[in-house]
């Protein structure tokens, strides 16, 4: 039995941000991870390697059909798939290897293996080398993140029936990829495999792709990537499925009209859920909501004494950003500073080609409380950035309270808005309205100038249109 300050109990962005956090505030931690590498679902089989994936195809798109616009002639333009997936693992490799350095780094103990949670917040490894050993924890941090909802007629088994982890990594461009869900997940991926040349058909039980969105930011984004290509079918329920050899047949159903879509590959992005892998919730006396997530205060505490939990465990928004915030509160917490975590700043991003950026709350969700408000939009058409870089596509949209002007909601659709969101976010963490961001002198030719003239826009007054 060996004694810590910390015991994390998962190494994914809120795990290991967590025990970087409490080892800098001078606390012994150990940090309890099974799978081969540190990172968890977002660096190894997630945001990461996703991310590479986007860019990797994003070149190959704009030399097969944007190059010549700006005077570069390029000869027959192919796909090297394994170079793109290697290049992708290369990625992923370097910031695993990152947070390992980093542990070291911290003097952060690494315990390679499954980890359970006891009484006594006894915390049991079983290791990867067939070993086993125990730590017994001042403070417990539960970080074991979320795993995929499957469909019941419809198992993964990462071959034909794809989750987020086969859809990194399909041995070649499908001839027809069918995606189940028009969420972050099914939007990116399926751009991903639409831009190396594959038909990409999204289904979406939901009246509306991204729902809950702001509403002018689901009808620009349906335009954009139904104009690129992607088949994008709304209000549509998946009832069966079955895999014939090499193919996988589901049955779709609209307004009782039913039908087979025929694809050789199937990813099912429906959402996904908390993993308390190692933790016996009804055993230990441990509170969870309605969903299967851990209960939390503002704090991260549980009802079980010097148990904290995090991440996607957690539930609300499942956001690796979110997570890191969440392990540094609770860091914070077991050394004894009065933090707390406050989820009204959260920013959410949408990586397709244009990005889709938000932070706050969306039109429908402002008006629905009955709050008086103003909006201020700005195209990106107007702007002379992004017609220099020929990014004219999308807009910024801001929401303010018509009496104070404070900042309520920021919606953002085109070029690096996952960059330009940023600015929003400082600014509603201080509570800022859109005249504090109206009068702030911004780089000129920027996107971020975009920025600006919503605000301004806001206030009835933007200068380019």
């Amino acid at each position: 039995m060996v004694d810590c300050d910390v015991a994390i109990i998962g190494g994914g962005p809120g795990g290991y941000v967590a025990a970087i956090r409490a080892a800098q505030l001078g606390l012994n931690t150990v940090c309890i991870e099974m799978d081969k590498t540190l990172g968890g679902t977002c660096v190894n089989v997630g945001c990461i390697p996703s991310k590479a994936l986007l860019t990797s195809s994003e070149h190959y798109e704009f030399a097969r059909l944007h190059a010549a616009e700006h005077g570069v002639t390029i000869g027959d333009v192919k796909l090297d798939l394994p170079t793109m997936m290697k290049r992708k693992d290369t990625v992923v490799g370097q910031n695993t290897k990152g947070i390992e350095f980093l542990f070291k780094k911290n003097k952060i103990t690494w315990a390679k293996g499954r980890g359970t949670l006891g009484r006594g917040n006894v915390v049991s490894v079983a290791g990867t080398d067939g070993k086993s050993e125990s730590y017994r924890a001042k403070n417990v941090v539960i970080a074991t993140g979320s795993v995929p909802v499957e469909l019941p007629f419809l198992k993964f088994d990462e071959k034909r029936v794809l989750s987020n982890i086969g859809a990194l990594k399909i041995p070649s461009v499908p001839k027809h990829l069918l995606v189940i869900g028009g969420g972050v997940i099914g939007l990116e991926l399926g751009s991903v495999w639409r831009r190396l040349g594959a038909k990409v058909t999204i289904v979406e039980l939901m009246p509306t792709i991204l729902p809950g969105n702001d509403e002018e930011i689901i009808k620009e984004a349906d335009k954009v990537f139904r104009k690129q290509g992607l088949e994008i079918r709304v209000g549509t329920k998946v009832t069966g499925a079955r895999l014939e050899a090499n193919r996988v047949l589901v049955d779709v159903e609209k307004d009782g009209n039913k039908e087979t879509i025929d694809a050789d590959y199937v990813l099912v992005s429906v959402g996904r859920k908390s993993a308390l892998t190692g933790i016996d919730a009804g055993a230990l006396g441990l509170k969870l909501g309605n969903r299967g997530e851990i209960l939390v205060d503002s704090q991260m505490r549980t009802n079980l004494p010097n148990v904290y939990a995090i991440g996607d465990a957690v539930g609300g928004k499942l956001l690796a950003h979110k997570a890191e915030e969440e392990g540094v509160i609770a860091a914070e917490v077991i050394a004894g500073q009065k933090s707390h975590m406050d989820y009204k700043s959260m920013p959410s991003v949408v990586y397709t080609w244009p990005e889709i950026a938000t932070v706050g709350l969306a039109e429908h969700e402002v008006k629905a409380s009955g709050r008086k408000y103003k909006t201020g939009r700005f195209p990106f058409s107007a702007n002379g950035r992004a017609r220099t870089a020929g990014e004219t596509t999308g807009f910024v949209k801001f929401i303010a309270d018509a009496e104070t002007d404070e900042l309520l909601g920021a919606h953002m659709i085109g070029p690096n808005v996952s960059e330009l969101i940023q600015e929003a976010v400082l600014a509603f963490e201080y509570r800022g309205s859109s005249e504090d961001i109206g009068i702030t002198v911004h780089s000129h030719p920027t996107l971020s100038e975009t920025v600006k003239e919503a605000a301004l826009g806001v206030l009835g007054r933007s200068i380019h249109i």
